[in-house]
């Protein structure tokens, strides 16, 4: 399953040795697979798993080039200038509380008594335990939405729950609706599942509604996949005007829904979920992953009454069923209060990180919600995204390219995206204010005038 991963890692391997230079060309996938005796759709994975490492850049018409490094070019000294500094890396986005394994620790230790023991190693099923459905649905229960507990099933974590949910809304060779910019495993996840992404249109508002019915009308959407509120990587929260106009198109097609709210903990006074319009149909994502610690953590999606059998059905066939251990940790975290001090404590860190974002990007064009931990940067001329993230991380940052969202191959978003969780107060402040440098005049220069953060 994982041998297209090896042979991306040998491709790795010859970018990094240099016997594949920054510009050249990779063979077409045909020839790449004939050369390589495999099947073209593992061909494909590699390709796309290289894209995903960043080492890749497809170019409609053109081929897949190896991405630039570097070297000198037309930036001058921001690419021949690599930073002695410690890499900062702000493409994973992992949020961590000040004291989160004081305040975690205390709800382990009577899970390590023999007899509780016993009871959390045991399997648990995709339905959960009674308690874990009722601590759930408490936290994710807002003024306009009560998800009823036995509607609530459990994976190991958010992206097991959307991967088995689409397992079990669209069969292979199905059209899976997505905004422009999408979740990159989401693209991962339809390649396993052999699933089309089919990119549809949003504004500043969110998703088009009337983009659905183009698009269904076009070849028949088997689902959509939706984030609506605090998108990632654009951080759009939809209106609860739009909500209702989505809600009223997918009700006129029948066409079931995956509302990811991963990140909606973030917004305490977001308007209702799509879950909460069109309960029939749309089944809502959302784990402890982001709000508690990557490590140990549960998912779990809320699902239509009727597809409970279906959805915990592909749970059980995908082996995603949560771990019981996670489990029994995350009610005791949820019901002592653990997770609502985890979350008042990111909703205040997250906003410090943006303030930096405002004042080190000041006269950039940055799209940032106050309350989320990303920003999504349209880089000024000359400079391309692939070059950009290239010339980053020569300073020793990662950061990344717009590309790696796109649900449309043949569109290039000129912007990076910049996780602004997981690095250190003060890593992130240099990055950011090395970043403007970068990209104001090279290595040492001075931040472009214009554009906007906001």
């Amino acid at each position: 399953m994982d041998d297209y991963r090896r042979i991306a890692d040998r491709i790795t391997a010859d970018i990094a040795s240099g016997r594949l230079r920054p510009g050249q060309q990779l063979p077409p996938q045909r020839v790449f697979a004939r050369r390589r005796g495999i099947a073209g759709s593992t061909a494909g994975r590699v390709y796309a798993e290289l894209v995903r490492r960043g080492l890749v850049v497809g170019e409609v018409g053109r081929g897949t080039f190896v991405r630039a490094a570097a070297s000198a070019g037309p930036y001058g000294r921001a690419l021949v200038e690599p930073s002695t500094a410690a890499p900062v890396n702000l493409e994973l986005n992992y949020p961590s509380a000040p004291g989160q394994s004081e305040l975690l620790a205390p709800a382990l230790a009577p899970l390590l008594r023999p007899d509780v023991l016993t009871e959390a190693l045991r399997p648990a099923p995709a339905t959960g335990t009674a308690a874990a459905r009722e601590a759930v649905a408490d936290l994710l229960a807002t003024p306009a939405w009560s998800p009823a507990p036995d509607r609530i099933l459990f994976t190991g974590n958010a992206r097991q729950a959307i991967a088995a949910t689409l397992a079990s809304l669209v069969r292979p060779g199905g059209r899976v609706g997505v905004e422009p910019l999408t979740y990159p495993l989401v693209r991962e996840i339809a390649g396993r599942l052999g699933v089309t992404l089919v990119a549809l249109e949003a504004d500043g508002g969110g998703l088009r509604p009337e983009s659905v019915r183009a698009a269904h009308r076009a070849g028949p959407l088997s689902a959509l996949y939706l984030q609506p509120t605090l998108h990632n990587p654009t951080s759009v929260t939809t209106g609860e005007a739009r909500k209702r106009e989505i809600a009223d198109v997918v009700r006129e097609l029948g066409l079931p829904c995956v509302e990811d709210r991963i990140w909606s903990f973030l917004h305490p006074d977001s308007p209702a979920p799509l879950a909460a319009h069109a309960p029939d149909l749309v089944h809502a994502v959302d784990g402890l992953s982001k709000r508690v610690a990557p490590g140990l953590t549960v998912g779990f999606v809320v699902v239509p009454e009727e597809r409970v059998d279906e959805v915990a059905g592909a749970i059980r066939s995908g082996g995603w069923s949560a771990g019981r251990f996670a489990l029994e940790a995350g009610v005791r975290w949820m019901t002592d209060g653990t997770v609502a001090r985890l979350v008042e404590a990111k909703r205040a860190d997250a906003g410090a990180r943006q303030r930096l974002v405002a004042e080190e990007l000041a006269g950039f064009t940055v799209r940032a919600d106050p309350l989320t931990y990303y920003a999504w940067w349209e880089l000024p001329p000359p400079w391309r995204a692939d070059t950009f993230t290239a010339a980053a991380t020569a300073h020793g940052i990662a950061v990344t390219p717009g590309t790696t969202f796109t649900a449309d191959p043949t569109r290039s978003p000129n912007a990076v995206r910049l996780g602004l969780a997981s690095a250190t107060v003060p890593d992130l402040r240099r990055a950011l204010r090395t970043l403007a440098a970068l990209a104001g005049g090279g290595a040492g220069g001075t931040p472009v005038s214009g554009g906007r953060v906001g």
